[in-house]
């Protein structure tokens, strides 16, 4: 296993006691209430906390009010009983970076809301966003890798168990993590589930027991609260913290930009859900108005969509370039300028200054391929699937761009 970082010695730390027990802590109201309730009688519910760690893993997006009511309530009552808590996160976007353990503590001072790397700098960099269909890739890279990879190192195959927090309105979810999980000796354990807890009662009990409503958690930027049922609620909690709305609407418009199928919610864009002439959505187009004055760059973008041997759909292949890097207003124009004169229709933005230029549109029938120059924000890299170019040369026999700006 790649090596962790870990963090310096400090009072409190404890990094060599033996482990049992792992509590996973998401800082939602599932998770929490049970971590509320046994403490209060852990011996009661089969607890020993001296061989009990809870397992936090920093995805560096939680909301502000999360980590307010965990550290206002929640790290007072690790500190009160000494309950062994550790934050994680990934140390980089390749595996080989390892993880990174941000705090290991009997005594919690801070909720850690990220570490070297995010999920956020990984979308971001590469100009996209979470993706709904499938499986969550996301959680997996933030969460759950990076979980199992603390686990593998320090458990070294001893027998434990592992606390899920999954709630009653959702039994098939402890099929599909003893499904997956593949840690030698791990025993999965989901208490909400067999204590009958549905997310309702989660949420009954820390309001009688914190006085406080404890929101869901979950990235700024979750594709899924759409599926949950849950978008007004998270057009609110947006509203609310128009600077963090401001940021998702770059994110978006940038993955938009080089992909205009990449809407946060599958059909609908958080874009379109905002309606300006109401003050507090208003507040939010106008926080997003200032996260675009920013430089932009001119980009080169590519994809091939292939067949395998056998005839299905292989994953989509991707090359983004940057060719120039300046003004929003300024690469447009040069964009339309020479698009015009190349006989290249080019979609303008004026409002947020977008313009992208389709030199080869998407076609409905597979294998094809898609080419575009399109002016964003410049926070993308340069990226290209590896064999990129071969199978580009093969595809299209040579054909070159029209447009001389690459």
């Amino acid at each position: 296993m790649p090596a962790a970082a870990y963090t310096p010695s400090l009072p409190g730390l404890s990094t060599a006691d033996e482990v049992d027990t792992v509590i996973n802590w998401g800082l939602g109201a599932d998770s929490t209430a049970y971590l509320a309730r046994i403490l209060t009688d852990p011996s009661a519910y089969g607890i020993d906390l001296e061989r009990t760690a809870v397992l936090y893993m920093a995805t560096g997006s939680e909301w502000p009010e999360t980590r307010m009511l965990v550290e206002e309530f929640m790290l007072p009552l690790l500190r009160e009983h000494e309950v062994r808590f550790v934050q994680l996160s990934r140390s980089g976007q390749p595996k080989a970076t390892g993880i990174t353990v941000l705090d290991d503590s009997r005594r919690p001072e801070r909720l850690f809301a990220r570490g070297p790397w995010t999920l956020w700098d990984e979308l971001e960099s590469v100009g996209t966003v979470p993706q709904q269909a499938g499986t969550r890739k996301c959680s997996l890279r933030a969460k759950g890798e990076v979980g199992d990879r603390w686990l593998m190192q320090v458990m070294g195959g001893r027998p434990f168990r592992q606390i899920m927090g999954f709630n009653a309105d959702e039994p098939g979810r402890r099929f599909g993590d003893a499904a997956a999980s593949k840690i030698p000796g791990r025993t999965g354990v989901y208490p909400l589930i067999d204590w009958g807890w549905h997310r309702q009662q989660c949420e009954n009990y820390l309001l009688e027991r914190f006085g406080v409503h404890w929101p869901k958690s979950y990235c700024t930027f979750c594709c899924f609260p759409v599926s949950m049922g849950a978008l007004p609620a998270h057009l609110e909690r947006m509203r609310s913290h128009p600077d963090i709305a401001g940021e998702v609407l770059r994110l978006e418009y940038t993955a938009m930009s080089l992909n205009p199928n990449a809407r946060l919610y599958g059909k609908r864009s958080l874009l379109e859900l905002l309606d300006p002439s109401r003050p507090r959505d208003r507040a939010c187009l106008e926080a997003f108005e200032r996260e675009l004055d920013v430089p932009w760059a001119l980009y080169h973008v590519r994809r091939l969509f292939l067949l395998s041997g056998s005839g299905e759909r292989r994953p989509v292949m991707r090359s983004t370039e940057r060719v120039d890097i300046g003004r929003p207003q300024q690469l447009a124009q040069r964009l339309i300028t020479v698009s015009e004169r190349h006989g290249v229709d080019v979609e303008h933005d004026p409002l947020y200054g977008r313009a992208r230029a389709w030199l080869r549109p998407r076609r409905e029938a597979w294998p094809m391929a898609e080419e575009l120059f399109v002016t964003a924000p410049a926070r993308v890299i340069d990226k290209q699937d590896k064999h990129f170019e071969r199978e580009w040369r093969a595809l299209l026999a040579g054909s070159a761009t029209r447009l001389p700006l690459a």
